[in-house]
């Protein structure tokens, strides 16, 4: 099983990776038109009835509507790799825990995997209650592609028992909301990014990177559902990270609270994510400059995940590399 897990994760990148191809093609030969709105405009021709009658109004697709049909058959096509690559990323998860015998979330390489696959899930979401932010999915493969192959270049571990300290109740609650909530964080960031880039592209900047947003959705759009995605996640952190780790500390070290490495930088996130979230309700601040806090929290997250597992000892250092 543990061979079987290591395989699909292969398949699972390199879907990903077809996926990105796809959207890539759609996004540099598709338009914006058939983002948040209908894509089919009808030409109005002028008809005669019959002889000598009054003329009517026949409507018959145009050559350019034709024409944009083809990109977004190949966009739903990249979703449907998607599907196809999240079906094998859950098999990577389920085939691994089988291997291990218990939930795979005991080192880092499990917790990227996990974190990753809880992303994909929220875009699927995301996806089906507003299809026309289609778009998101180049960016979206392209976070699975990177994190996925550094997890399994980086930080891959060899299946083995958890450590001593892991073995408790409180370490499901703990990941789960934690896992969980980084993997939302992790799919908020793409809309946050592309919001900059787009405000710039909607303001009349035309030069790198502010061009690759051409064809995303409105600023608009891009802004509310980075609002909406942190909103949600950022409970979901403060039980994971703030509530459920300090119990189980005090059960597995004797104190709720040590100042330990990954303790401080989840401390630092949460501090991040909440001024994100009053800058967002705070009228005058712009969005750009709250956008930007949540970038930056994002990055903390990064540093929590790879920089304290990979740079610094402490009680919480389980990265298995």
């Amino acid at each position: 099983m543990a061979e079987l897990s290591d395989q699909l994760l292969v398949v699972t990148v390199l879907a990903y990776l077809v996926a990105m191809i796809c959207h890539a093609a759609e996004y540099a030969f598709g338009t914006r038109s058939h983002i948040g709105r209908a894509a089919l405009r009808p030409e109005r021709e002028l008809v005669l009835a019959g002889a000598g009658g009054p003329a009517e109004l026949k409507t018959e697709p145009s050559v350019e509507v034709r024409e944009r049909k083809r990109p977004a058959v190949i966009g739903w096509a990249a979703v449907g790799v998607t599907v196809l690559a999240a079906l094998a990323h859950l098999g990577t998860l389920v085939t691994r825990g089988i291997a291990a015998d218990r939930v795979p979330w005991g080192n880092m390489y499990e917790f990227i995997v996990s974190a990753t696959f809880i992303g994909i899930a929220a875009w699927f979401v995301v996806l089906v209650r507003w299809p026309g932010l289609r778009h998101l999915g180049l960016f979206v493969a392209l976070f699975q592609v990177l994190l996925l192959g550094v997890a399994g270049m980086v930080a891959y571990t060899p299946v083995g028992p958890l450590v001593p300290a892991l073995d408790s109740a409180w370490f499901i609650v703990h990941i789960a909301a934690v896992s969980t909530s980084s993997g939302i964080f992790l799919l908020g960031v793409v809309p946050a990014t592309l919001y900059l880039m787009r405000n710039g592209y909607e303001k009349g900047k035309r030069t790198f990177p502010y061009s690759l947003a051409k064809n995303v959705p409105a600023a608009v759009a891009l802004e509310r559902l980075t609002f909406r995605l942190h909103a949600f996640a950022f409970p979901i952190w403060t039980f994971g990270a703030l509530i459920a780790g300090p119990i189980w500390a005090e059960a597995s070290w004797g104190r709720y609270w040590g100042w330990d490495p990954k303790e401080v930088w989840a401390f630092i996130s949460w501090i991040v994510y909440a001024g994100y979230l009053h800058a967002r309700a705070t009228p005058s601040v712009r969005r750009n400059v709250a956008t930007w806090i949540a970038i930056v929290g994002f990055l903390t997250m990064l540093m929590n995940l790879f920089g304290v597992n990979l740079f610094f000892g402490g009680l919480h250092s389980y990265a298995g590399v």
